[in-house]
């Protein structure tokens, strides 16, 4: 449908019943039908027209794409006459869209149940502002039904016309019929409190004379209304919200005269709010005159519709729509609260579902990960067996006793039996010794030292034999050991069977092969347990790490918002979307210092806010000495607050920061800071080519800026002495031509950073080092051939940021030769790293920087007198730097001792 022109200059129509003003016709920016001077007392009913509360039915109503329209236009124009055309294309459009206008209605039974249970009915909106995907939404409100069809109550009606969206199905029984009736006598009913006062109402319903009383007022009205060329009017004329009225439509004098079908269709509050569309029926008054009901949601201000034929014939006042005002408490600035609490709402609604869905991702990925590695510890633990069996093996072939050495009693024995292990002392590197120890294990020291026992001299006369009492481990299949003169820990002399140990096997031991299944299942659960116990680690280093970075940016935050303590500050001093916030000021530390008064000037999300600047208020005493403040209300849809302070309601003497203005955060609104696009531009970054300084904070800076949501992009050159193992996914990216040579691009990632590597064919950064190669002529070429890929490659970037004389001619040259050349968009800022280097390139940068920083306000302060600073002070700030906790991790570092106490109070 085509939206309805503005008229190119106000036309009003008014109309007189009784010698008093009823309706206005306005034009486009204020087509409202006025109803005026009735009042009425009446219990709100259906929500839509009354045939709706016998069986659930699809409307047609259009859904309109991106921005509401502020009207419809018919096709053809309403100039043209009924005529109708074959319009296939139009009808299928509208029957894939009609699903959406009946759930925007209730029944009555519906709605008087709701109404009785004080339930709030709320529509959401899609990101356009139509009630589009809200329909699917609000599903739960009405049955999704079958076919829609129409009847006739003009008994001289023969036909019906199709909607696009049902067929007929002939409904219209006598006792349907008889139903509409009483329905809609009822309503008139209730309507005759605009005329009478109820003691007249009872008399006249005592002398059964109230239908025809209310016969005889709508007919007076109708009347009315037919001499003065209106074609609408409405009952009750004091339109109010969460009620129901009854639009009346006289069909002859309308664009419609000839169709055999009415409908109206229309929205509220400018076509934002609960589309709906609902089919007239003829009325029993004389004239042409169709009526239906109609529920007034309690958030409408203003219902706007027009009437069509249910397929292309429109009748829509002449371009400007119909309007009713609604009295109420909403108006239009109340609705726009609502439309950002519904947003709000299905902002945190979506958000909650995709940490869900996240929830579940990760879920699904930590059980795949579990899997795998339970599979990785199974085959592990298989291949340690296997070379655990292997190794057992080689030595059960040196586990046999040496007669004069050693020997065991008795010879035959299983896991649990006490053994005698006897020893010659004389036949070994232990001869001399005064006592005598076992140091002893099993299968092959599997478990290490598990046994040590002290040898008793034995009464054997064939030798020096010595004895000790051991007692055979359960699952072992050999034993093995050495002899030492003295105990663990304390020996200095060993009989080891040089270098091989004595073994002796366990003749009654378990079967080889159960044991083994148990000592792979055993290495099994020790290599789980190892696992979990490092992820565990892991996580509890991650939930430390992002604490740490969490209080740091709370505090960061916070002594940002308290370092203009002295100037201003708000209360609370976390401001919040949809709050009231207080601004303290204090003009005696700023050029308003003296002043009379004091003027504040505040807009939103750096002064874009769709409502625009608020009006100018004058800020009032404070109660704490020199400060003034003032309160204002923060919109749901804001992510930043932005103001200047003046002399004067209508300017004079502004402080404006400098020209920066004043900007605090704001915390918990439905819209975040759009991405701004940022190029750094640099000879350095830690770690893949780094001298100083300045690699750090390149590579720290950008990544901060990035976790701000930001798109942050660098440019390097391609040195042949980087060390490439820090870049990840490095490919070539494209070429170009620049100076007279090819300039190969190279891409890649460094510490989760995009980074662009310049190579020049002229072999300019092939020196096998970063500075000291007639660097100036080299970080010159690099810089325009940085901007000259910026153009050629159709970037446009928000801001260009270069630092130190290095990368100090991007300023001069993007000024002069890219500015009003492709690059407009950007602006330029440049950071001093140090200024004992480069000191005139510094200069020509800092004229032509649109703004310039240095590492912390104390250095900013100390070089502010050089002259190559000094007259640019204005755009001159100095910001610490800080660290990235990433990359300077405590937790991380070897060479930075952390105890568990520190970690835990924060020290």
């Amino acid at each position: 449908m085509e939206m309805a022109l503005q008229p190119p200059k106000p036309l009003f129509c008014r109309m007189t019943l009784f010698g008093r003003t009823r309706f206005e016709i306005r034009p486009a920016t204020e087509s409202l039908l006025w109803c005026k001077e009735f009042k009425r007392v009446m219990a709100p009913i259906a929500a839509s027209s009354e045939y709706s509360r016998r069986r659930p039915r699809r409307s047609s109503i259009p859904r309109t794409k991106g921005s509401p329209p502020r009207g419809f236009a018919p096709r053809p124009q309403v100039g043209t006459g009924i005529q109708k055309k074959d319009q296939s294309d139009v009808e299928a459009k509208e029957e894939s869209e009609n699903t959406s206008s009946s759930k925007y209605s209730l029944s009555s039974s519906e709605f008087n149940e709701r109404k009785v249970a004080g339930e709030e009915q709320t529509t959401e909106l899609d990101a356009g502002g139509i009630p589009g995907s809200a329909v699917k939404r609000r599903a739960d409100i009405l049955e999704e039904v079958e076919e829609e069809s129409y009847g006739e109550d003009d008994k001289d009606q023969k036909t019906c016309t199709r909607m696009p969206s049902a067929a007929a199905d002939n409904y219209e029984t006598d006792g349907q019929r008889a139903e509409d009736e009483g329905d809609r006598v009822g309503l008139r009913k209730q309507h005759l409190s605009v005329l009478y006062s109820e003691k007249e109402i009872k008399e006249q319903e005592v002398t059964g004379v109230t239908d025809e009383v209310g016969r005889q007022m709508l007919e007076r009205l109708a009347e009315g209304n037919f001499s003065s060329g209106n074609k609408v009017f409405v009952v009750p004329e004091v339109v109010k919200s969460d009620e129901v009225i009854e639009i009346f439509f006289n069909r002859s004098l309308s664009a419609l005269m000839n169709e055999p079908d009415v409908l109206i269709k229309g929205a509220f509050n400018g076509w934002r709010w609960k589309f709906f569309t609902e089919k007239m029926h003829k009325t029993d008054l004389r004239g042409d005159w169709w009526s239906c009901q109609l529920y007034v949601p309690k958030e409408a201000y203003k219902i706007d519709f027009v009437f069509f034929n249910s397929a292309n014939i429109y009748e829509n006042n002449d371009s400007k729509d119909f309007s009713l005002l609604v009295e109420g408490e909403m108006d239009e600035l109340a609705f726009e609260d609502i439309l950002l609490e519904v947003k709000r709402r299905e902002l945190e609604k979506l958000a909650a579902e995709e940490a869900e869905r996240e929830r579940q991702d990760e879920e699904q990925r930590r059980r795949e990960a579990e899997k795998a590695a339970n599979e990785a510890d199974k085959a592990q633990a298989k291949v340690e067996v296997q070379k655990k069996r292997e190794a057992l093996h080689r030595v059960m072939k040196l586990a046999k006793p040496v007669d004069d050495v050693w020997h065991i009693e008795p010879s035959v024995f299983k896991g649990g039996d006490m053994v005698r292990l006897y020893y010659n002392r004389s036949s070994c590197p232990l001869a001399h010794a005064t006592e005598i120890w076992i140091h002893g294990g099993h299968n092959n020291w599997i478990h290490g030292l598990s046994i040590a026992e002290r040898l008793l001299r034995s009464d054997k006369k064939d030798g020096d034999w010595w004895y000790a009492e051991v007692a055979v481990p359960d699952h072992a299949l050999v034993l093995d050991w050495v002899f030492a003169n003295g105990p663990p820990q304390k020996a200095n002399i060993y009989d080891n069977n040089n270098s091989q140990d004595f073994h002796a096997t366990v003749p009654n031991c378990m079967l080889e092969d159960l044991f083994w299944v148990e000592e792979e299942h055993r290495i099994y659960r020790k290599l789980q347990e190892e696992r979990k116990l490092k992820e565990e680690a892991v996580r509890k280093k991650a939930e430390k790490t992002a604490r740490l970075k969490a209080e740091t940016k709370e505090r960061t935050m916070k002594m940002f918002l308290l370092s203009q303590k002295h100037i201003v500050y708000t209360e609370p001093l976390d401001v919040r979307a949809g709050s009231m916030v207080t601004v303290f000021y204090n003009p005696s530390n700023t050029v308003l210092s003296g002043k009379p008064e004091v003027w504040f000037r505040c807009s939103f999300n750096r002064w874009t806010h769709h409502n625009g600047p608020l009006p100018p208020q004058k800020m009032v005493h404070a109660h704490n000495g020199s400060h003034v403040k003032v309160t204002v209300k923060v919109p749901l849809d804001a992510y930043m607050m932005d103001f200047v302070f003046s002399e004067r309601e209508d300017g004079g003497i502004y402080d404006n920061k400098n020209g920066m203005d004043y900007h605090i955060p704001v915390s918990g609104g439905i819209l975040k800071e759009p991405a701004t696009h940022i190029v750094h531009i640099a000879v350095e970054m830690a770690p893949i080519a780094k001298v100083g300084g300045l690699g750090d904070v390149v590579t720290s800076l950008s990544r901060a800026v990035q976790d701000l949501g930001h798109n942050v992009d660098i440019i390097l050159p391609k040195y042949d002495c980087m060390n490439l193992s820090n870049v990840k996914d490095f490919h070539f990216h494209q070429s170009f031509g620049w100076g007279g040579t090819e300039v190969k691009v190279w891409f890649g990632k460094v510490e989760g950073l995009s980074v662009y590597f310049l190579e020049p064919h002229n072999g300019m950064f092939s020196v096998g080092c970063i500075y000291g190669r007639n660097d100036g002529d080299r970080f010159g070429f690099f810089c325009h051939a940085a901007l000259e890929f910026l153009f050629q490659s159709g970037s446009c970037p928000d801001i260009l940021h270069c630092h130190d004389w290095s990368s100090a001619p991007v300023a001069w040259l993007f000024k002069e030769h890219y500015r009003h050349d492709g690059l407009s968009n950007a602006r330029v800022v440049f950071t001093i790293h140090n200024l004992e280097y480069g000191v005139h390139h510094i200069g020509k940068a800092m004229t032509h920087a649109d703004k310039a920083t240095t590492v912390s306000p104390t250095y900013s302060k100390e070089v502010s007198g050089n002259p190559a600073i000094s007259p640019h002070l204005f755009k001159f700030h100095g910001i610490l730097n800080g660290i990235d906790l990433d990359i300077w991790d405590p937790f991380n570092d070897n060479f930075i001792p952390v105890s568990e106490i520190g970690v835990l109070d924060g020290t």
